[in-house]
């Protein structure tokens, strides 16, 4: 007959009992439960310190001076290859919309900018926020053409859009 619920058990050795803290002196963990005496680690509520946290020392990472620059303006670009482009899209035109939903652009990348690794064998005319010296020269060589999107963040971008509409 085939195994059941009800027959299953674990194998000998594989469970064992909870330790029963605080249940009297002969139990070996009874008073102060294996905690020791008093500290921060024998009271209630202990989760040790804080990551970084040195005993009221200062702190290795306040003790180190600051370094450099971050730009909160910085925006950063998705790179993709002229040989992935080649693979990817038949000759003709290859735009942003295109790039996301073939997958090698994702929906959070704002700026998308063209790279000239690789070979391109297609006529592709290629529309991207940016693109590279090497990726214009290979993509024109092979008779395709490049098309500069203009990009602007947020709120400006969706003015943008709304006066290139009422231009056409």
């Amino acid at each position: 007959m085939g195994t059941t619920l009800h027959s299953l058990s674990p194998n000998p050795g594989a469970t064992k009992k909870p330790k029963r803290v605080g249940r009297g002196r002969g139990s070996g963990t009874g008073k102060t439960s294996g905690r020791g005496m008093k500290g921060q680690k024998a009271r209630s509520g202990h989760h040790m310190a804080a990551p970084g946290f040195e005993g009221g020392q200062m702190p290795l990472i306040k003790r180190l001076p600051k370094r450099g620059f971050k730009n909160p303006f910085r925006t950063e670009a998705h790179p993709i290859n002229v040989n992935l482009l080649a693979e990817r899209f038949d000759a003709g035109l290859v735009d942003i919309e295109m790039l996301r939903a073939s997958g090698l652009v994702p929906k959070g990348a704002k700026i998308v900018k063209v790279l000239g690794h690789g070979d391109v064998d297609k006529a592709l005319n290629v529309k991207a926020h940016r693109f590279s010296k090497s990726a214009i020269a290979k993509i024109e060589a092979a008779g395709g053409t490049i098309t500069i999107v203009p990009w602007k963040a947020g709120k400006v971008a969706a003015e943008a859009a709304s006066t290139e509409a009422v231009a056409e």
